[in-house]
């Protein structure tokens, strides 16, 4: 009967298998379960705003101001939202296809503008050759750098004094080229080989029709990246509307919620209400993200490795 040999162990107890391993390999387990429900833990707390949102957007005044973290509503009913689309009878109407539709115009012009515009300049700025080119670019940093409540007075001014103050032009003009967008436009196209520009110069293409046939299709990544931040943020855009507009007719969703939750729209608190229209002005910015999200991740890294 042969009997294995026993491997022999050191002062610590371990043996020569195990002392290549760290120490701590044996509760890599258990430190793994407990980071898995750490990070769950977070997340559900992360998510607990969203489901008040949610379900308080189905109860009752009453209901809600009794029960505020109740996550069930004692006694469901779509009051709010009718109330919202303009279904129910009551008399204190709330002007909410108003707020939405003007976002949503806005959002779409804004984006649109953007896009283009962005484009261009942040393609000018990565391959044209052409005096100033480093200072223009340091000056569109330097717009990055600047806070946008510096600017509120001076936008306030320009607007009043071009007569586009309280109106669709001066609500979207100003939006239409952004400092972000140019920059994010600019390291991609300075990604792209020069080889293929080349080719096309070659064959005769001018530099407009080698920047919108031939480059302006490779840069989808950076594109899609764009559109997502520009529509989120000519979306959630608040202080210029609050400078650039006084009439009710032109409230975005921004601007009119700020004066229901104010107050301006009625007494008493409506949580119902407030809430579910904060619910329904998340959704179209919630839903672009989740759609395009990979394209979103690979046009952010766009640009950081080049060759």
């Amino acid at each position: 009967m042969t009997v294995a040999a026993t491997p022999a162990r050191d002062r610590t107890g371990r043996t020569p298998q195990d002392r290549g391993r760290p120490v701590l390999s044996r509760f890599r387990l258990p430190w793994r379960v407990v980071g898995y429900a750490a990070v769950l833990g977070l997340g559900l707390l992360y998510l607990l705003p969203f489901a008040l949102q949610l379900v308080t957007g189905f109860k009752t005044d009453p209901d809600a101001a009794a029960h505020p973290l109740a996550l069930l509503p004692t006694t469901p009913t779509t009051a709010a939202y009718q109330r919202l689309f303009g279904l129910s009878q009551a008399a204190d109407g709330v002007p909410f296809l108003r707020w939405l539709g003007n976002s949503a115009l806005i959002a779409v012009l804004v984006t649109a503008g953007r896009v283009l515009f962005d484009s261009m300049a942040g393609y000018a700025l990565a391959r044209l050759r052409f005096r100033g080119r480093s200072m223009l670019f340091g000056f569109v940093l330097a717009v990055m750098a600047v806070p946008g409540v510096a600017l509120l007075i001076p936008k306030f001014l320009v607007l009043n004094t071009f007569g586009l103050f309280d109106s669709y032009t001066g609500m979207i003009l100003p939006l239409l080229v952004d400092a972000a967008g140019i920059f994010i436009m600019k390291q991609f196209f300075e990604s792209v080989p020069r080889e293929v520009e080349e080719a096309a110069r070659v064959d005769g293409a001018g530099v407009f029709r080698i920047f919108w046939s031939v480059v302006l299709p490779m840069a989808r990544p950076a594109l899609i990246t764009l559109t997502i931040l520009s529509f989120q943020g000519s979306w959630n855009e608040f202080t210029h509307f609050l400078v650039s507009t006084q009439s009710g007719q032109y409230e975005t969703l921004t601007t009119g919620l700020a004066r229901f939750v104010s107050g301006g729209l009625g007494g008493g608190t409506q949580y119902p209400l407030k809430l579910a229209a904060a619910l329904l002005s998340t959704l179209p910015v919630a839903a672009l993200f989740f759609c395009f999200q990979r394209y979103f991740v690979s046009g952010a890294n766009a640009g950081a490795v080049k060759e």
